[in-house]
Formats: C-alpha cells, sequence, structure tokens
C-alpha cells in the first residue's frame, strides 16, 4: 500500500537538510550559548548565523527583534496579552479586531481577554472565506489597541490583504499583529513591505521540528513579556535556548525560501490537478479562489459524504488528510471555517482538508485522485442524506 501525506496545514516532515543540521547539536556541540568556556562559544556562534539566516529570511531589519519561541501559539497569546497588559489593563485602549476564522491560538486568546473585559470585534468573511477591508475601517475606534489578522488561513488557505490592512490598523492609531503561521515558507514574506508590528511563525510548517518558533517584532517595540526569569533574548524571553531545534528551523526557512518558486509552480500545479480532479465529480466544492489561496491547499465540500468517514476510508488507503485544523480536531464538531463562510449544517460536516508540501509527487497526486474517487463512491452508496447515481458511478467517476 502507498503512502500519501497530504496534512502538510496540520504539520510538515522535518527537511533532511535541517534533521542533518542539528544533530551535531545533542552530543558534541551542547554546550550552553551563555557560557563563557569554548563549549558556550561554539554554540553561541551557531545561534547567532541561524537567528542572521532567520531575519535575511523574512527580511527584517538590525532594528527589529526576532524571538525564539516554543511555537506561534506562544507568539500569539504573547502579543495579545503583551498589548493587553501594555495599552488595555493601563486603561489607554479597550478594544482588539481579529477575524471570525482565526486560529484557536488567536480566537481562544481573545475569548480569554473578553473575560478581562476587553472589547473584541470579530470580522465576518464571504463565501470565499475573504474579509472586507471595509468592515475592518467601520470597527476601527480610538480605543482600538491591536488588530490580529491571520496572513494565510490554515484550513482554506486564503490569503488576507494584510499590507492593506495593516494601513488602515495604523491610520486607526492600533498596533497590527498577524498570525503567519501557514504563510511562512509557502509564500513570499517581507516584514519590512507589508509594515506588521508583530507576526507569529512556527517552524513545524516549513519542514522544521516541532516546539519551535518565532515572533517578530517591529522596531524593538515594548510588549510585556510572558515569561520572566532571566536575560536571555535581550531579556525579552527568558528560558535556555534550544539551540539545536533553533539551527533547524533556520536551515529550514532558509531551504523553504529558496523553494519558494517551487511552492508556486510543482506544488500549485499538483494541488490545481488535486482540486480539478475533485470538481469534476458532482456536487463538490472547493472553498477560495484557487487564485488567493497558499498554493498547496484546498478545502473541499463533499456533499453526502461526512468528513470523518472520508478520513477512515482514505486513511485505509495510506492517504493523510483532514476536515480542518489539527488543533481542534478531536471534537468531531461542524467545521467552524464552513460555519463562518455559511455553509449549512449539513455541508459543514462535510469538509475535506488537502494540502501539499513540495515533498509531494505526481504519482501521489494520481494515486489520491483515484482513492479519493473510489472513496466517495462508496460512501455515497450508503449515504442516507445523498441520492446516490449510478450512472456516474459507472461513467468513471
Amino acid at each position: 500500500m502507498k503512502k500519501v501525506y497530504l496534512d502538510n496545514n496540520a504539520t510538515t516532515m522535518m527537511d533532511p537538510e535541517a534533521y542533518e543540521e542539528m544533530l551535531p547539536f545533542f552530543k558534541e556541540k551542547y554546550g550552553n550559548p551563555n557560557s563563557l568556556h569554548d563549549y558556550g562559544t561554539q554554540t553561541h556562534k551557531a545561534l547567532r548565523n541561524a537567528v542572521d539566516t532567520l531575519y535575511r529570511c523574512i527580511n527584517a531589519g538590525d532594528m527589529d527583534d526576532i524571538i525564539v519561541t516554543s511555537c506561534a501559539t506562544e507568539s500569539i497569546n504573547w502579543t495579545l496579552k503583551g498589548v493587553y497588559f501594555d495599552k488595555i489593563y493601563t486603561g489607554e485602549k479597550d478594544h482588539i479586531i481579529t477575524t471570525s476564522v482565526e486560529h484557536p491560538a488567536v480566537s481562544a486568546t481573545c475569548a480569554f481577554l473578553e473575560s478581562l473585559d476587553t472589547k473584541v470585534t470579530r470580522l465576518g468573511v464571504d463565501g470565499d472565506g475573504q474579509i472586507d477591508l471595509n468592515e475592518l475601517k467601520n470597527a476601527m475606534t480610538d480605543k482600538t489597541a491591536l488588530v490580529s489578522i491571520m496572513w494565510a488561513n490554515n484550513e482554506t488557505g486564503t490569503i488576507f490583504p494584510i499590507k492593506e490592512a495593516v494601513q488602515i490598523a495604523h491610520e486607526g492609531g492600533a498596533l497590527f499583529h498577524t498570525d503567519a503561521t501557514q504563510a511562512v515558507g509557502k509564500l513570499k514574506v517581507d516584514v519590512k513591505d507589508v509594515g506588521v508590528d508583530f507576526m507569529s511563525f512556527s517552524a513545524h510548517k516549513f519542514h522544521g521540528p516541532k516546539g519551535i518558533g518565532g515572533l517578530y517584532i517591529k522596531d524593538s517595540i515594548k510588549l510585556t513579556s510572558l515569561l520572566h526569569g532571566g536575560e536571555h533574548m535581550g531579556g525579552r524571553r527568558s528560558g535556555t535556548l534550544n539551540v539545536p531545534y533553533i539551527v533547524a528551523m533556520a536551515k529550514a526557512l532558509d531551504n523553504a525560501t529558496k523553494f519558494i518558486e517551487m511552492e508556486n509552480v510543482h506544488v500549485r500545479r499538483l494541488r490545481d490537478k488535486l482540486e480539478d480532479a475533485l470538481l469534476s465529480i458532482p456536487d463538490v466544492a472547493v472553498i477560495g479562489d484557487r487564485k488567493y489561496r497558499t498554493p498547496n491547499t484546498i478545502l473541499a465540500s463533499i456533499k453526502g459524504v461526512e468528513g470523518e468517514a472520508m478520513l477512515w476510508d482514505l486513511n485505509k488507503a495510506g492517504i493523510a488528510a483532514s476536515t480542518g485544523s489539527a488543533c481542534a480536531s478531536e471534537a468531531l464538531e461542524n467545521n467552524p471555517i464552513m460555519e463562518a463562510i455559511g455553509a449549512d449544517v449539513e455541508l459543514a460536516h462535510t469538509a475535506l482538508r488537502l494540502s501539499l508540501s513540495r515533498f509531494n509527487t505526481e504519482e501521489e497526486i494520481d494515486y489520491a485522485i483515484d482513492e479519493i474517487k473510489k472513496a466517495i463512491t462508496r460512501l455515497r452508496s450508503i449515504s442516507s442524506t445523498f441520492a446516490y447515481t449510478p450512472s456516474w458511478h459507472k461513467s468513471g467517476l
């Protein structure tokens, strides 16, 4: 049985070069980078080179900070809670704007801040999963402390107009944070160009290791720390640095940045081939215009097929996919993104997310297409909500 991994928005395989790069720092080069002996200076040099690579890959400037964190979730929590302490707890501001389709790391943190009397406005999305910038303009007040809008959606792949949203936020006197977890490594990310104040990312989304990520902070903006207890990272985040993972993250991002053109040609072509095959099947829809999505992502609605049942059939065929965000996959409830775009209750249960990477092959996609078609045929034949039509099945589906 073949094995095909199409759940790269949940996590990615490690880049082999990044994996090899990190190994010496577990055994030979294990010194604390803050130590003054040779063991420490050796790892400190590797750490400095890795951080320089991170700066280069997102075009951060000398006055900016890139703080290494455990993941994007930590970076997001730090940003939102830090702005709360700096701007809202002080009484200067009282309002945050976000969207209805953010990752739970943002939405749950905003809900927590609401319990502390912060006002939160959640922008809606249209049928393509896209926000309306006019709604953002109208939501801005002189009390808005922060606008937090993801760069690209983790389920639909929809790319949001971040640069324009940043301009609106800054004109209204607010700071801007973007969760770029699904953008970094897939799209060209230039923080100077878009002008964001804060940007969160995770290494395991671009073929780095799990458990490491970062927070970009423009012009070293003041942000109350979440972690105290040491002078690590300039005193902004305490805790001994995970040098092996930082080195691997930098190598993975360096390679992902070099392969951006491949992402937008090879990966996009395979994605479009898979998407076209899905759309050739009656009563299958894909959310969002593919021109405005990350080049690797498909969120499909397959009428008459429960998402979890589809995953069961695909898993038996050796294909990894998902019904949406891995951070909420155990809930087995309606896909919240499908609900946000206005899908009815039945369709909200039919989401299938397929997300590719540069390591996928044409042969894998051909195999996946065949197995997905077989699964749809089987599941629709036993569905109590779908009128099974043998004619299109016999025609080859």
